[in-house]
């Protein structure tokens, strides 16, 4: 039986990842730390077999992975269920402000809950449910092929935990460093982690990393 092996890598930084503002759907560029992790991602990846690059269409993913794409002449192939959770109108607030206009509904995000949404956003359940789907379907398109998927914070958690067989409420000890290279096998039977969090390319990178959604 011949798997597809997944080099899954999270965008680049954006101004409101430095801002630690909920980003969600909402479309933001890369800022110039994450062009820079975009580039060195592009170098560490160059001597790897990659058949397809596919990404996340909102622009931090996107452009993260035309810059692996640009240095192998290949196009980038975008897909609306790798976007990240869509967090409806917690989108654009910063945690403290959150924990201050929402605080019910902040400490239901807080813990968790599978199947809590924001007002105008999606649950745990529905993130799921679409990104495991849509994985499956992009990594059963290329049996025997590597590929790289470009996404979200939100969007490799759900991949770690399918792929470890975790569940939705068990808590984070993993990283979701921006740009940090994911290695998954897919085969019929499912998603298997092969490696997690290589940032080696990022060693002259002192920020701090992301173990939870808050910046999305």
């Amino acid at each position: 039986m011949q798997v597809t092996r997944i080099l899954a890598v999270r965008h680049g930084e954006t101004a409101w990842n430095r801002d630690t503002r909920i980003q969600g759907h909402t479309d933001i560029e890369l800022n110039e730390h994450g062009r820079w992790q975009a580039t060195r991602l592009a170098d560490a990846l160059r001597d790897e077999p990659i058949d397809a690059c596919h990404a996340s269409d909102l622009l931090r993913a996107l452009e993260t992975a035309q810059a692996v794409a640009r240095t192998r002449g290949q196009n980038v192939t975008t897909h609306t269920g790798l976007r990240e959770r869509c967090f409806g109108r917690f989108e654009g607030h910063t945690w403290a402000e959150l924990e201050h206009r929402f605080p019910e509904e902040s400490l239901a995000w807080r813990k968790r809950v599978p199947d809590f949404a924001p007002t105008g956003g999606e649950s745990l359940l529905q993130l799921e449910a679409r990104v495991v789907s849509t994985v499956q379907e992009i990594a059963a398109r290329h049996p025997g092929e590597q590929i790289l998927m470009v996404a979200h914070g939100g969007v490799l958690d759900i991949l770690y935990r399918a792929a470890t067989r975790l569940g939705l409420q068990a808590p984070r000890s993993w990283e979701l460093t921006n740009t940090a290279i994911n290695r998954l096998l897919w085969s019929p039977e499912g998603l298997s982690l092969v490696g997690w969090a290589d940032a080696g390319h990022l060693q002259s990178e002192h920020g701090k990393t992301t173990l939870d959604e808050r910046h999305a």
